[in-house]
């Protein structure tokens, strides 16, 4: 009998470097999903529409990373409410009719990920960049029932966009310039989604607090130099890869339909881990 063929992938720009595929097919392995395979592809935001539109049938669903996420969700016909309260996407799915449901598994990936470093509701938080990641850190700080939310950008004008994604999510938010970023050491989570090197330059001026924890949402190169410096003053630190294993569970679940063998996609990423480091 013939073997039905699923495709999915990961969709970025720069994309060589993503693990997804690793955790992806190691899921469909472990649960018999023999005709289902998972990729990269290449993309850029503005050509994102073109891409899912040129998509065959067999295309199950895509995996959104930088810098589309915001695009993604203007090629969903439907958007789950946190994709819509935020106003990016990490994930789309492939419906029967043949249009395209966006999520963002970011949101609930962060809850997780910070609750199990011991973040409590009514922290305080910085948040670092105002991209689509970011936006995802808003709604996962709204969920953790964040006291404030100070959130620092390269771009005014970036923060702004932000201002009325916090204001739905009933988010208290304070804006601060990039500059005075070192000095915002009093927040008792600070979650990192700035591009790889654009922090870099805070690693060796930030006075860290022992209590902290530190959510630096790069995974290549790791640990970042803000990771390392955070971890030598005691402070807890979640990894990009703790985030990408638990956003991708929710994503495997979504395409498949079949709840998502965790400990395989974890040991799967856990292997390749190792062999990086």
């Amino acid at each position: 009998m013939a073997v039905s063929v699923h495709k999915a992938a990961v969709v970025g720009k720069p994309i060589a470097h993503s693990l997804s595929p690793v955790i992806h097919n190691a899921g469909y392995a472990a649960v018999g999903l023999d005709g289902w395979s998972y990729t990269r592809i290449e993309c850029s935001a503005a050509q994102l529409a073109d891409l899912v539109a040129g998509l065959g049938p067999e295309w199950a669903g895509l995996s959104v990373t930088m810098p589309g996420k915001e695009a993604a969700l203007a090629v969903a016909a439907e958007a789950s409410p946190a994709a819509a309260a935020v106003g990016a996407a990490n994930t789309l799915v492939r419906r029967p009719d043949g249009s395209w449901y966006a999520d963002n598994t970011d949101v609930t990936g962060m809850v997780e990920v910070l609750t199990e470093a011991g973040v409590s509701p009514g922290a305080t938080v910085t948040v670092l960049g105002a991209g689509g990641t970011a936006r995802a850190a808003l709604a996962a700080a709204a969920r953790l029932r964040a006291a404030g939310v100070t959130l620092v950008a390269r771009r005014p004008e970036a923060v702004a966009e932000l201002a009325p994604v916090a204001h739905t999510l009933g988010l208290a938010l304070t804006a601060a310039p990039w500059s005075q970023a070192a000095t915002l050491t009093d927040a008792e989570v600070w979650i990192s989604t700035v591009p790889k090197g654009a922090a870099d330059e805070l690693a060796d001026t930030v006075a860290w607090r022992p209590t902290t924890v530190l959510f630096d949402a790069i995974y290549d190169p790791w640990p970042t130099p803000l990771a390392a410096s955070a971890a030598a003053a005691g402070c807890r630190i979640v990894s990009g890869l703790d985030l990408l294993l638990a956003q991708a569970i929710g994503q495997f679940e979504h395409f498949t339909g079949v709840p998502a063998p965790r400990a395989a996609m974890a040991a799967a990423l856990a292997a390749v881990r190792a062999d990086h480091s």
